[in-house]
């Protein structure tokens, strides 16, 4: 099965969809990612059926749970994940990428502009000391750190009443006993991602 029959099939069976023209989208960015890979260690996922699996569908699985948020920052975004998948399938939302490393900011750039994405904005700057002009409906984060540390440095990112989603492993049981109490966990949802054989869990935060 090729890349694009790959992508397509695990939106498909993610329940997505996709508005028409932009399942290409994901195909493009992870071939510029590659591009960029053999010359900056952007990510250690390589093999581009592997990446389809680890970065596209595992950024896709959470695109159920943004409900009508407008506007989300996606904080340690990496080389995109999962902000640029989000912004691919849901162009309604304004997407900002933060990470404070100049190299992964700088490909950002370009995957916005090599893609087309007017919903989405680069920030590089560290996420605890990054002060937006306003704040989000959405605050997302995938592998950025504990529970404790999401809620400490990302926090002042959410609007009243928004939310923070921390994308996980297994159920972070110990993590969720460290949350501070200026935040409560809503709900941890168990995440489905096609074809990839480890769990996952979606952990979603709001101030108590």
């Amino acid at each position: 099965m090729s890349e694009a029959l790959t992508i397509d099939a695990g939106v498909r069976a993610l329940g997505l969809q996709v508005p028409a023209g932009r399942l290409e989208l994901f195909e493009r960015h992870l071939e510029l990612l590659a591009k960029w890979n053999r010359v900056h260690n952007l990510t250690a996922v390589r093999e581009a059926g592997q990446m389809v699996v680890v970065h596209v569908l595992d950024s896709l699985s959470l695109v159920p749970h943004l409900g009508d948020a407008g506007t989300l920052v996606d904080v340690g975004t990496g080389a995109g994940f999962p902000g640029i998948p989000i912004a691919i399938a849901r162009p309604d939302i304004q997407v900002t990428l933060v990470d404070s490393s100049h190299k992964k900011c700088t490909f950002l750039e370009q995957a916005k502009a090599e893609l087309g994405l007017g919903n989405v904005r680069v920030v590089c700057d560290r996420v605890e000391r990054w002060k937006p002009a306003a704040p989000f409906d959405v605050v997302v984060s995938r592998a950025f750190a504990e529970l404790s540390d999401f809620v400490s440095q990302a926090g002042h990112l959410a609007r009243p009443g928004g939310r923070l989603l921390a994308m996980k492993g297994v159920h972070p049981f110990e993590e969720i006993a460290r949350v501070p109490t200026t935040h409560r966990v809503a709900e941890v949802v168990e995440l489905k991602v096609p074809s990839l054989d480890a769990r996952r869990h979606l952990v979603c935060l709001e101030a108590a």
